[in-house]
């Protein structure tokens, strides 16, 4: 492979990979807006989300390194996105309400917490 060919695909790699980054940058912000929206900050304490830190719920910082989520479910981002989209199809006797995230918020709200 010429040094030419080579730096053509790294070129091309780095395109790809800075568009995924860019990609997951803009659901964390989204994720961001949708926690302060749904008002998640009320009962939990989340990093870099002003007025976070309530106490009723769990923190919710630092959720990627738990071994479950609602202490139940697998720790995987598609149990988390579930579990806020629609808490109580999970456990019905949750305390944690149906704040109508849409699947898309849910997911977004997901991302944000796994890089936080």
């Amino acid at each position: 492979m010429s040094g030419k060919c080579a730096a053509a695909i790294i070129a091309i790699l780095g395109a790809l990979l800075s568009g995924c980054g860019s990609q997951l940058g803009a659901r964390e912000s989204r994720g961001a807006a949708a926690i302060s929206r749904y008002g998640c900050g009320s009962c939990h304490t989340v990093s870099g989300i002003r007025g976070a830190n309530g106490l009723v719920g769990p923190p919710l910082t630092g959720i990627r390194s738990r071994m479950y989520v609602a202490g139940m479910l697998e720790n995987t981002p598609e149990n988390m996105t579930a579990w806020i989209h629609n808490p109580k199809a999970i456990n019905p006797k949750t305390a944690m309400p149906v704040v109508g995230a849409s699947e898309q918020d849910a997911s977004d709200i997901a991302a944000y917490l796994y890089a936080k």
